[in-house]
Order: structure tokens, then C-alpha cells, then sequence
């Protein structure tokens, strides 16, 4: 088996942060994450103790506490979404009602702790907590809290994460403009705090910059997919890639190929995992170092690739979950040594305030999983060679050492904020990797030949040879030259303007499934003028940002992506597995050709499209707001005669809900909420997912006590507490949608179950 599979393998099998992010991801597994428990185990592993006394990470008189910490459950974390406008709503929530409810509670005689705000992470938007996943599903008392975290999560208002994993997209201070590559991506927590603050602004619904999230394993892309989605961003694009060879990218800036630099980089690696083992107990008993010195190779060559793809000035964060040094501070001095001054470690201690932490160690040594010791690269035998390697030492020169400010590297340990076992280091670029920097004058051309990456290993995205890049001879192409050489061979090949399909199976081997294509509307494309004509698009519409996944047949869906990402994509779609992309806007109505607009706007991407729409825009109240999300197919006298006022007007089909927050009502919702709708003959209907509907009834102060499900009506607490029987709106909505009217249709629609549930039309529980 040759490195790169081998790598390939590693990346795949040893990926502890599965545990570390709590499985996430929906369904049975996402309500796991929550829910699980632990047969009882032995958490004693002598060979792991031995090792880290040794190396003395833990401070002097703190090795039982440190243990204790380790053989305790991990406290359950959460983390509110920053970017979306309803964030100090749910944090009002939280902290007035599910909160206060636990209060003087006592669960099989042990009192609840109330939830405490993590010190460290601004504006308390994470929270931790003693409940364990087994206390928060069987309490009766803890029902309502349970599904209220369950249901927001799923509608990505809240996330479900170990606090020690919020740290590395905190350290990278992203900015709305800057272009992010996380290269270990999945399951995707790290990658919605990257998303949340790419939208720091809401206002602005396309942000300069864009996250690509890579992860090696084509099954936890699709988990990524999942944990994205739920923030409907346009910027943001999951690619399935060995992260040690990810191919370097190139865009279009004003009509020249250039290559695509990095302004952060989030490098969480695949790692050993012993930091996980309050969480991820198996790791007691199958602990050895043998794991670290596999994974130290793979780890070094996935922080390289990313340093070499890091823009002049820009940062990267290596973090792993293992205590280890071998995978950590090892990795950080070697790849600052072979980086000749072009990376330095950044002094970030004053950029959390309340986070307590070790700084690196200078010194360690390498032990054998039979528990032998060795101090330097030269008492190595030979025979040991293959599974000991000099990067595992620390450097010898002690001014090389101490001008690698190791010191800077954050060690989090347990015991000291009840957290789980974390490293991090935050990488600065100085200039260009040595090796990809211009050749010096008076090389002669058989040697800029004989050095230089060849088009092929570029298109390719085939990864540098680590010999070549640790030998001191070896000086790669600029990376001027390489764009040159790569938009040389691209014009060569004949492509389809605006189609990005998957790589072609000689460029690239494809593993799991293969991806429909990426087509961009044509300019000309006679679907849009309908579409622009009757929303009243705005003339500043990005509509050549719009694409379909189809080259053939009725486009059902039309989705949008930033204009940046689309110059990715078009610039790069044979050297790139892309696994999605893009946010729906549109989906084609059945019966779309009775209406003046075959497309309804879809609430995925409603926050994104509405700055841009000017027509068939309805403002409601918040009490038509709660009779919308309520009832299935409310008459037009349900509503505020205001609301009439503007309906009744309007054409049949797809509208936009409008609700604007008063502020001279402090007690009303401080929030604005845009729906997607209909307008039928009579009635209107919302279109909007379950979750997102029972969360902002939850904002707006109702307790959802459940469904009738025939009728369509959800049942609050103030539905309850009024007398008489409900209203009969499934007869009003039968004749109001009339047999052939999309109000009927869409109903059953593939596309309104596929995501864009109407009220009323729900899947079993």
C-alpha cells in the first residue's frame, strides 16, 4: 500500500472528533448526541499514565485531579448561532424559560445544576451543563428542554459542541471578506462558527468571502452537507478531498488565472483522540503511542499542504483532541523548521480572556507502544526507523528552539475548566513557503525543469514529494509561473461555458457517489425574465450567480451561490470533487404553467433573496404569524384586515411574509421573520420546514403541546386554553386550493418534502 492510500486509510479510520463534536448530523444519530449512554468500563490504562508523567504536561501536584477529571462524563455543551438575527432571541429564551424552569429541580435526588455561560466564549452564546445525555431523555421533568434543544438544532439554531472544539474558529478571527479552507471538515461544527461569522452582518447577503470545507470521507461529506445547510448560506462549499494533497485552486481576477491563497485555514487533523476519553471511553483501553506515531507523517503533510495553500499574512490554526506531543508540538516545530522563517507561532494569549491554558513544552521524548524511550533521532536503530522519525524530536540547536516560541501553543487540560483534552497553535505567514518561491537569477533552465511540479501533478492535485520538500535543494515553481502553466493546459482543453461537472475519471479516481453538475443559468436563458418580472427583482440581482443540477430536461430547482464561489467553480471543476453547493431559491411549481411564474421562492434561501425582491411582499403582525405557522390553509378573515388589505390584490401564487419587530413593544418579538408563502383563492399558506415553524413559535412565547394532524392545526398552549373546536380549515383549504391550484398540489409535491415542508403537511413522528 502505497503513503498517500495509507494516508487515505488513516484520515478515514482514526477520527476521534466524531466524539468530540458530539454526533451531530440529524436523524437517530443527531438525537444520539443527546440521548446516548455508556455501558460501565474500567478507566484505567497504566501505560497512559506512565507516558504523560513522564512527559510532564500536567503541572506539578495536579496529576489526581487531572485523572479524576478524565474518568468523569463530560458536561454537556451548546453553542447559540451568532449570525442569524434570532440569536438574542433564543438567548432570551434559553435564560427566561427552559433555564428558569430548572431551578431548585431535583432528578433521582441529585439537584440540576442550572446551565452556566462558558466564560470565555463571547456575548454567552455557549453554554455548559452537569445534565447528562441519559438524565435529558428519561426526566419527565427535563421533556420540554430535551426537544426544545433537539428541535433547534435541527433548524441550526443552536449546535451541539464540545466547548474545547469552539476554540480553533475563535482563534482565527475571521473576517466577512476573508476566503477560509477547513481542510478535516466533518462532521462540520468548527464549520458553522466559520459560516456564522463569514454572516456577522446580516444585512449583507453575500459576503466577500467563503468557506471550503474538505473532508477525505466521501460518507461524512454528506454529514457536513447537513450540519451547512442548516445556515443557508450561498457561501459555502463541501469538496471530498485527501486534505495532505487538497489541489491547489485558481480563479479569475480581471481576466488572468490566478492561484487561490487562503486567508484562514482551519487544519484539525485527524488525531489519536486521547483528549476525547471522557467522551469517547473506548479510548481507555485502546490507548498506545503507537496511534501518535502513525498519524504524526499524515498530520505534518496535511499542515504543510495547508501552509503552502496560506495567503502572505494570513493565519492557520493546527488544533488536534490528543495530549500528545508527538502530534502536536512535534508536528508545529517541524513544519516551522522546514519553512526557513516563512511561518512563525502567533502570541494569542490575550485573544480569549477567561480561558485557561498550558503553554507547549520544549522538551519531550518518543516511546514505543512496549514502553521504550528514546530522547533523540540518533539512539534510534536502525530497524526502528520506519515507525520512529526525526520530526518526532524536538530540535537540538537550543537558539533554533527557543526562537520557535513553542511556549505559544495552547495545551487545555481538563481538570482545570471541565472540558475535554485539546491542543491548538495559531500559524502566521511571513512569506512563501521556501520552496515555492522564484527561482533566484542565473538558475539555468535544466534546473528550473528538473525542480518545478509539472502541470500534470498541478491539474491533478497530486501532493509535493516530502522528500523533495524537506531536501534543501529542492526550490518549487512561483506561484506566478504556476498559474501561468495550469490556465496554458486549461485553454488546451475544450469545456461547456457554465458547467461544472465532476472530474473526469482519468484527472481524478472518484470514490462514493457521483455528483450531478453545477450549470449556470445562460444570460439568454428564457426561464429567468418571468421569474424577474414577477418578484420585481432588483436591476443590482446577482443572476449570473444562479445555477441548476441538471443539463438535461426541466430544471426543477435553481439555486445561488456567492459570485466568488461561482468563480471557483468555474475555474476549477476538473481538478475539484465537488460534493454541493449553493442555496435553493426557487422550486418549480407543479402546475407552474397556470401562473404568471412557473418558480415559488423557497424558505432555504429566503433571507438571502429578499433584499432583492420588490413585489408580492405582505406585511403581517405577529399574531397572523402565529395563525399562519398554525393552521394549514387559513381564510384571508383569519387575518389582520391589514394583511387583507395587501392580499387581496395580489395574483395567485408565491408570496413573501413579511414580520417587522416593534420596537415600541419591548414584550413583542425583537426579531424580523421572513416567510415563504401562497396566496390561493381564498386563503394563505406558509412553506416553511417544521422545525424553523415550531421555532419561531417558540420566539414568539408559544408551547407547542403537539399536532392534529388531519386538520393541519399545531396545538399551543394558547390554542388550548380557548374554548370551542378548532376552526374548520381543512375544508377551508380544500376549497380554497380547488383540485387543479398549486394550494392542493404542492401538498404532496417532491419538492415541498424534500425541505420545504408546507404547514400542515408534516412526516409522522
Amino acid at each position: 500500500m502505497g503513503r498517500r492510500s495509507r494516508g487515505r486509510r488513516l484520515q478515514q479510520q482514526q477520527r476521534p472528533e466524531d466524539a468530540e463534536d458530539g454526533a451531530e448530523g440529524g436523524g437517530k444519530r443527531g438525537e444520539a448526541g443527546w440521548e446516548g449512554g455508556y455501558p460501565e468500563i474500567v478507566k484505567e490504562n497504566k501505560l497512559f499514565e506512565h507516558y504523560y508523567q513522564e512527559l510532564k504536561i500536567v503541572p506539578e501536584g495536579e496529576w489526581g485531579q487531572f485523572m479524576d477529571a478524565l474518568r468523569e462524563p463530560l458536561p454537556a455543551t451548546l453553542r447559540i448561532t451568532g449570525y442569524k438575527s434570532h440569536a438574542k432571541e433564543i438567548l432570551h429564551c434559553l435564560k427566561n424559560k427552559y433555564f428558569k424552569e430548572l431551578e431548585d429541580l431535583e432528578v433521582d435526588g441529585q439537584k440540576v445544576e442550572v446551565p452556566q455561560p462558558l466564560s470565555w466564549y463571547p456575548e454567552e452564546l455557549a453554554w455548559h451543563t452537569n445534565l447528562s445525555r441519559k438524565i435529558l431523555r428519561k426526566s419527565p421533568h427535563l421533556e420540554k428542554f430535551h426537544q426544545f434543544l433537539v428541535s433547534e438544532t435541527e433548524s441550526g439554531n443552536i449546535s451541539r459542541q464540545e466547548a474545547v472544539s469552539m476554540i480553533p474558529p475563535l482563534l482565527l478571527n475571521v473576517r466577512p471578506h476573508h476566503k477560509i479552507l477547513d481542510m478535516c471538515a466533518a462532521p462540520g461544527s468548527k464549520t458553522t462558527q466559520l459560516i456564522e461569522m463569514l454572516h456577522a452582518d446580516m444585512n449583507v447577503p453575500f459576503p466577500e468571502g467563503f468557506v471550503i470545507a474538505n473532508d477525505v470521507d466521501n460518507k461524512r461529506c454528506y454529514l457536513l452537507v447537513h450540519q451547512a445547510k442548516r445556515l443557508s448560506s450561498p457561501c459555502i462549499m463541501v469538496v471530498n478531498h485527501d486534505a495532505s494533497s487538497i489541489p491547489r485552486l485558481q480563479i479569475d481576477v480581471d481576466g488572468r488565472k490566478e492561484i487561490l491563497f487562503y486567508d484562514r485555514i482551519l487544519c484539525d487533523v485527524p488525531c489519536s483522540g486521547d483528549g476525547t476519553m471522557r467522551k469517547n471511553i473506548d479510548v481507555w483501553k485502546k490507548w498506545t503511542t503507537l496511534n501518535s506515531l502513525q498519524l504524526h507523517g499524515l498530520q505534518l503533510r496535511i499542515a504543510t499542504r495547508g501552509a503552502e495553500q496560506l495567503a502572505e499574512g494570513g493565519r492557520m490554526v493546527y488544533s488536534t483532541c490528543s495530549l500528545n506531543p508527538i502530534e502536536d508540538e512535534a508536528v508545529i516545530a517541524s513544519l516551522l523548521e522546514k519553512s526557513e522563517g516563512a511561518l512563525e507561532l502567533a502570541d494569542v494569549s490575550n485573544e480569549l480572556p477567561g480561558l485557561k491554558w498550558m503553554p507547549g513544552i520544549t522538551q519531550w521524548k518518543v516511546m514505543t507502544k512496549d514502553g521504550q524511550w528514546f530522547t533523540d533521532w540518533d539512539a534510534v536503530p536502525h530497524s526502528r526507523h520506519t515507525q520512529i522519525r526525526p520530526t518526532m524530536f524536538p530540535p537540538k540547536d537550543p537558539e533554533k528552539l527557543q526562537a520557535m516560541h513553542l511556549e505559544r501553543c495552547l495545551r487545555i487540560l481538563p481538570h482545570h475548566q471541565n472540558t475535554g483534552g485539546f491542543f491548538v497553535a495559531v500559524l502566521v505567514k511571513k512569506s512563501s513557503m521556501p520552496w515555492n518561491k522564484r527561482q533566484p537569477k542565473g538558475k539555468s533552465a535544466e534546473t528550473r525543469e528538473s525542480t518545478q511540479l509539472s502541470p500534470a501533478d498541478l491539474t491533478e492535485g497530486k501532493p509535493t514529494d516530502p522528500s523533495k520538500l524537506e531536501s534543501p535543494s529542492f526550490t518549487g515553481t512561483g506561484d506566478t509561473e504556476i498559474a501561468h502553466a495550469t490556465e496554458d493546459l486549461e485553454n488546451n482543453g475544450s469545456k461547456k461555458d457554465g458547467v461544472c461537472g465532476p472530474p473526469p475519471s482519468k484527472k481524478m479516481k472518484l470514490f462514493g457517489f457521483k455528483e450531478d453538475p453545477f450549470v449556470f443559468i445562460p444570460e439568454d436563458d428564457p426561464l429567468f425574465p418571468p421569474i424577474e418580472k414577477f418578484y420585481a427583482l432588483d436591476p443590482s440581482f446577482p443572476r449570473m450567480n444562479l445555477l441548476t443540477r441538471t443539463t438535461e430536461g426541466k430544471k426543477r430547482q435553481l439555486y445561488m451561490v456567492s459570485k466568488e464561489l461561482r468563480n471557483v467553480l468555474l475555474n476549477n471543476s476538473e481538478k475539484m470533487k465537488v460534493i454541493n453547493t449553493g442555496i435553493k431559491v426557487w422550486c418549480r411549481n407543479n402546475s407552474g404553467e397556470e401562473f404568471d411564474c412557473a418558480f415559488r421562492l423557497a424558505q432555504e434561501g429566503i433571507y438571502t433573496l429578499y433584499p432583492f425582491i420588490n413585489s408580492r411582499i405582505i406585511t403581517v403582525s405577529m399574531e397572523d404569524v402565529k395563525i399562519l405557522l398554525t393552521q394549514e390553509n387559513p381564510f384571508f378573515r383569519k387575518l389582520s384586515s391589514e394583511t387583507y388589505s395587501q392580499a387581496k390584490d395580489l395574483a395567485k401564487g408565491s408570496i413573501v411574509l413579511k414580520y417587522e419587530p416593534d420596537s415600541a413593544n419591548p414584550d413583542a418579538l425583537q426579531c424580523p421573520i421572513v416567510l415563504c408563502g401562497w396566496r390561493g383563492k381564498a386563503s394563505i399558506r406558509t412553506f416553511v420546514p417544521k422545525n424553523e415553524r415550531l421555532h419561531y413559535l417558540r420566539m414568539m412565547g408559544l408551547e407547542v403541546l403537539g399536532e392534529k394532524k388531519k386538520e393541519g392545526v399545531i396545538l399551543t398552549n394558547e390554542s388550548a386554553a380557548s374554548t370551542g373546536q378548532p376552526d374548520n380549515d381543512v375544508t377551508e383549504g380544500q376549497r380554497a386550493g380547488e383540485p387543479n391550484s398549486p394550494d392542493a398540489e404542492e401538498a404532496n409535491s417532491p419538492d415541498v418534502t424534500a425541505g420545504c415542508d408546507p404547514a400542515g403537511v408534516h412526516p409522522p413522528r
